[in-house]
């Protein structure tokens, strides 16, 4: 892939508008004309998604994984010859232009135990019932109803089971101790640049994953962005397990927010 490529996928991010009714016709509309070159630039532009697939291991039994927003099925190739010791793969996403590629790509693997399925995160149920390990690599600020998403991964997750994200993101204005506390311009300037995409850095996503999982790793980071060589996007990585059975995770949405954990009370 060379400079035209990069051009295209740069039009539907940045010229493009996106259009759609629905979330899914949005996703459509975005994708449907970058779909083959989507890989190559995304490589430059999301980091972190090969330490994100070290915490995923197939269970004892093979277990089940599902890719939440998982697109072209990239991050399933990056494991390469740990594909076959899954029970079953299960890529999810709305964006069917997306999941061509995916099905494509795991032909030519020949891997029969990995499914890419047209479905919504926030109601998405394995047909096992349960899962494994669920990740969401550069997903989560593409879904309007985040919570929901989050919900429904609490949920079919069995009890012990892994959640491993990684994410563009905005730190709150007072965030945690021990977390970053990104500048006004940071702050301000990322969920603008982005929003055109339909793409929306949270700086509740952070909070949400430390309140309702145990952290395993966390980590907090910031990358180049191509073509803008002197910014860099601040992305975080988690991987936690799902709390003890029984425990409760309210109903909420994207209007409601979170309650603050902590802070540490400075000044702008």
């Amino acid at each position: 892939m060379g400079l035209f490529s990069d051009m295209k996928v740069l039009y539907h991010l940045a010229l493009k508008p996106v259009r759609g009714k629905s979330h899914a016709e949005r996703m459509e509309n975005f994708y449907g004309g970058q779909a083959d070159a989507y890989d190559d630039f995304r490589k430059r532009l999301l980091k972190g998604r090969e330490d994100l697939l070290e915490s995923v291991h197939p269970a004892d039994d093979g277990g089940v994984w599902v890719d939440m927003g998982g697109g072209t099925g990239s991050n399933v190739a990056l494991l390469d010859d740990r594909v076959k010791d899954f029970k079953k793969i299960y890529v999810v996403d709305l964006a069917s232009s997306l999941l061509e590629v995916a099905q494509k790509r795991f032909d030519e693997k020949g891997w029969s135990n990995v499914k890419p399925i047209e479905a919504d995160a926030t109601k998405f149920k394995p047909e096992e019932g349960f899962a494994d390990i669920v990740t969401f690599s550069y997903s989560l600020t593409m879904i309007p109803d985040w919570f929901a998403a989050m919900e429904n991964a609490v949920r079919i997750l069995k009890p012990g089971g892994k959640i491993a994200v990684v994410d563009f993101f905005v730190s709150r204005k007072y965030p945690a101790d021990g977390r970053a506390r990104h500048s006004w311009f940071t702050r301000s300037f990322w969920p603008v640049w982005f929003a055109g995409d339909n793409v929306f850095p949270s700086p509740d996503h952070v909070p949400f994953l430390h309140h309702y999982f145990e952290p395993n790793r966390y980590e907090e980071r910031k990358c180049k962005i191509p073509y803008m060589p002197l910014l860099r996007m601040p992305y975080y990585l988690f991987v936690g397990t799902k709390k003890a059975e029984g425990m409760v995770v309210p109903s909420i949405s994207i209007a409601d927010g979170l309650p603050e954990t902590g802070a540490d009370g400075g000044e702008d």
